[in-house]
């Protein structure tokens, strides 16, 4: 067994993922051979999980400021300010590499971690997202990964009290050694009882507050910072144990102290645990922090130093305290049946000293523990442009009905209803628009306002041309959130590629941020919190770019808001933006003909932000009936799932003969949204749009039981329904068999 006097090997060193040159970079720094201890802390702050060595370089161009902003990234959560006094705290981590090795526990841990920043900022949470990505369907794997990770993400929310209401999931061979679990949470606050990290005042206490510490987690944060191969069935062990329950309790306990005015800063225990919390509190402080291991609550008997560090249990944090208020916050944790203790104290020497049985086992200078972290200017290369896809390049292989039933029933494209069912989308009764609408809305307590939330990205848009890619996917959010009626006012991002040090992925990443700077500055969407996830590999094989994007928007009265389904008969058909017939790297490329190529299609800032503009303007007015963007799939699967969630049907004219009706319906040409309105509405809004320059068109009548698209058998309602809710509990009733 490992003790702090062990030898450093070059073998252990390497155990540690530490490389030589950064391990000679730590022994540089402190002068002398680290103890064990020190090692496996090194190594906790110096991982990519923690460090961001690979990644910070080019995250400092991201736009983090804005009149709404009052924390950005660094804190535990982004905050943004939503007036009358009110804060929005939110944010969006992975737990990608414990879903694929324990899926049940790496959701549930994922999902309690998210919650645990967001409530750790004073904020109480009121809905949860994800975003899911797993490998094809036929892969051994999905169905377990599938169902697993689904109930884990239900089984720690619905215990925690916290509505599930919206996400996204997808399918792809890309994922079958590497799936993705991107977990958000939102939270409210007053903007007064807002807490942040930052520790102040020498001698104060720092106390432990929450569930015992035990072995579980250990390396985790290194374990998510390395690729897979074919043993990571084997770093199980690494994977942490969440329970809810005591989440809940540690929630009500930590704003109930914090009210009582007993806190100076709080942190959260979570990669790293113990290790990066308090190096974090008192770095930001200008501090030195002393611990004392003796006084660490634990669950299992002879823990050592380096393991209480080390350890990822969850259900904890660190706090330092107002030294007069201890009786009362002790009081208050007793009564929540949760561990208090004081463990430590802050101190004026920048030193970061760890103790146990009288013995110093580690003796670090703690401000380097961070500041001098490697930062690396990876070598990189920028993806080839593909060729732009003529529309004679793709020929239709099916009638348009059996390519919009095809789409309509694919694992990407297939209601996701099966998943989402599972997850309690009412509790707290605050949730006003459910999941599978382009946004879903929570009531801000007893309202008018309310808060609009949804995470997208679209992966095969990155693939083909990250920079293009990584704007779509801030444009994309910005139009789901506009299409309800809220204004977009911030995003996190969970940024998840392969490896950085192979320079072709390296290129996705830089191209990609670069995209979604660009985005969000001109959409004046801006970046408060986020998470990189690199090494999402498997045996050199790496994931689709995937740069998750999560965003907030705001409504200023609930009941101000748009909805997708068609609401009455005889109401015209509008679309809003213009149809090329974008085929390269769409859905309908993919799906129905079988091919992955092609550029995906440009972003025009300038027109996303008009058109945004003009959606929220017409919702306001009420001058709209119903509003959905477009995306995958193209009109017509936007005009589908329309005509489903209303249950009515449509008659769609030919409203542009040039075009190849497969382009028509299926390409996907961005800034583009549909909306419904009466036949004197719809007249006067395409005429003043069109005086505008703003192509408006009317595109058909809202009636009946069928989608009719000119030239194609009528679509029946249940046709497209069988199609679309039937594929995933399909597969996955095969799973149980």
């Amino acid at each position: 067994m490992f003790n702090n006097h062990t030898e450093i090997t070059p073998e252990l060193v390497k155990a540690h993922g530490l490389k030589p040159d950064e391990y000679e970079r730590f022994v540089a720094l402190i002068g002398r051979t680290p103890t064990l201890t020190e090692l496996g802390i090194v190594s906790a702050m110096w991982n990519e999980h923690c460090s961001y060595k690979s990644s910070r370089l080019h995250l400092k161009g991201l736009p983090t400021k804005g009149k709404r902003v009052v924390y950005g990234p660094g804190e535990n959560a982004g905050v943004v300010d939503i007036g009358d006094g009110m804060v929005c705290a939110f944010k969006m981590e992975s737990h990608n590499h414990p879903s694929y090795i324990e899926p049940y526990q790496g959701a549930t841990t994922g999902v309690g971690g998210i919650l645990r920043d967001v409530f750790t900022m004073g904020a109480r949470p009121v809905a949860c997202l994800n975003a899911l990505r797993f490998g094809e369907p036929d892969h051994p794997k999905t169905k377990h990964l599938v169902s697993g990770v689904v109930a884990g993400i239900g089984g720690y929310g619905n215990s925690f009290g916290v509505p599930t209401v919206a996400g996204s999931v997808g399918f792809h061979p890309r994922y079958n050694g590497n799936i993705l679990v991107n977990a958000m949470a939102v939270g409210i606050a007053k903007r007064e009882m807002i807490f942040t990290s930052q520790a102040s005042g020498v001698g104060m206490p720092i106390v432990y507050l929450g569930s015992k510490t035990g072995r579980d987690g250990i390396h985790g944060a290194t374990m998510a910072s390395a690729e897979f191969d074919d043993k990571s069935e084997e770093k199980r062990p690494t994977v942490q144990v969440g329970d809810p329950f005591a989440e809940k309790l540690l929630l009500e306990a930590s704003l109930e102290i914090m009210a009582k005015g007993c806190v100076i800063a709080i942190q959260d225990m979570g990669a790293a645990g113990l290790t990066c919390s308090a190096v974090e509190m008192g770095a930001k402080g200008d501090l030195g922090v002393e611990l004392d291991l003796d006084a660490v609550p634990c669950r299992e008997p002879g823990m050592t130093a380096y393991e209480m560090m080390l350890s990822e249990s969850q259900e904890r944090m660190l706090m330092v305290l107002h030294p007069h208020k201890e009786a009362e916050a002790r009081a208050i944790f007793v009564k929540w049946g949760l561990d208090f203790a004081v463990i430590g104290k802050t101190t004026n020497t920048l030193r970061f000293v760890i103790k146990h049985k009288g013995e110093v086992m580690a003796d670090l200078p703690i401000k380097e523990l961070g500041d001098e972290a490697p930062m690396y200017d990876r070598p990189w290369v920028e993806t080839p442009k593909r060729l732009v896809l003529r529309r004679a390049d793709v020929v239709a292989p099916m009638s348009n009905k059996e390519a919009l039933l095809k789409l309509l029933g694919s694992p990407d494209m297939c209601s996701k209803r099966w998943v989402w069912e599972q997850y309690d989308h009412l509790i707290l009764g605050n949730t006003v628009q459910q999941p599978g609408g382009d946004a879903a809305i929570v009531r801000v307590e007893n309202g008018p306002k309310g808060l609009a939330v949804t995470c997208d990205v679209t992966p095969r848009y990155v693939e083909a041309d990250p920079f293009e890619g990584g704007k779509q996917a801030v444009a994309e959010c910005w139009r789901n959130l506009c299409a309800v009626g809220s204004e977009p006012i911030a995003l996190t991002d969970n940024l998840n590629f392969g490896n950085p040090e192979r320079p072709e992925i390296m290129g996705q990443f830089v191209m990609a941020v670069r995209g979604i700077g660009e985005a969000a500055k001109k959409l004046e969407f801006p970046v408060v919190s986020g998470n990189v996830s690199l090494y999402n590999e498997t045996n050199g094989q790496g994931i689709l770019p995937t740069p998750t994007i999560g965003g907030v928007g705001l409504l200023e009265d609930v009941t101000q808001h748009a909805t997708l389904a068609f609401k009455k008969l005889g109401d015209a058909i509008l679309l809003l933006g213009e149809t090329k017939g974008w085929l390269g790297a769409s859905s309908y490329l993919a799906t129905v003909c079988g091919r992955e190529e092609g550029a995906p299609p440009p972003v025009d800032l300038d027109i996303e932000y008009q058109h945004g503009l003009i959606i929220r303007n017409l919702i306001r007015t009420g001058k709209v009936s119903a509003v959905h963007d477009l995306s995958d799939g193209g009109l017509g699967v936007a005009l589908a799932e329309m005509a489903m969630a209303g249950n009515l049907g449509a008659s769609i004219q030919d409203f542009d003969p040039e075009l190849p009706k497969h382009a028509l319906w299926f390409g996907e040409d961005q800034a583009r949204y549909v909306v419904t309105c009466t036949g004197k509405d719809a007249a006067e809004i395409e005429h003043h749009l069109t005086e505008a320059g703003v192509y408006a068109k009317f595109i058909g009548v809202v009636g009946g039981k069928t989608l009719e698209l000119p030239g194609e058998d009528p679509i029946s309602l249940d046709e497209m329904r069988n199609a679309h809710e039937g594929w995933l509990p399909g597969f996955m009733a095969q799973a149980a068999e």
